[in-house]
């Protein structure tokens, strides 16, 4: 993705017709799945984790690929000193030149519990920086501002209904 398609899909997502903590929410659990050393299915588990929660799919899908490949080796080692520390154990010298799960799951325990706790960090961190953009955001548009005013308001989503056809007998 180049900066341009970056710049239209967070458009898209910051104008989606949800409640900013529904966009929000989906957001933070997707951050929190990138943050997991489950390499490879991190779409499909953003996906399920969508359908599971009723998050909204395309912000959960989006905050799962927040792990790209320039901050993946930095936060797995964060992840597995962390996890280590927290399991009371010295960390060994360790290469994460090769991100198969055959060369990780000797680091397994320190991972998991590493990245949950880094994960839980970033996704409260995302969660709130995502409503505060979402609610910036639209109060650019009037429509749109007052549709979050509403939806904040009521604190539910906001259905639309169809305008209702008058029929004569």
């Amino acid at each position: 993705m180049n900066k341009e398609q970056i710049k239209q899909r967070m458009k898209a997502i910051l104008a989606l017709d949800d409640h900013p903590a529904n966009i929000a929410a989906g957001f933070a659990v997707g951050v929190f799945i990138s943050i997991t050393p489950l390499f490879g299915i991190h779409s499909a588990l953003a996906v399920a984790a969508a359908f599971i929660f009723r998050l909204n799919k395309l912000t959960t899908i989006t905050g799962s690929w927040v792990n790209t490949p320039l901050t993946v080796v930095p936060i797995l080692m964060a992840s597995y000193h962390l996890g280590e520390f927290m399991l009371g154990r010295e960390p060994q010298i360790v290469s994460f030149s090769v991100l198969d799960w055959h060369h990780l799951k000797e680091y397994a325990s320190a991972l998991f519990i590493g990245s949950a706790i880094v994960g839980l960090v970033a996704a409260l961190s995302s969660y709130f920086l995502c409503y505060w953009l979402v609610v910036r955001f639209r109060r650019k548009d009037p429509g749109l501002a007052e549709l979050t005013r509403e939806s904040i308001t009521a604190g539910e989503d906001l259905e639309l209904e169809p305008k209702q056809v008058k029929h004569d007998p």
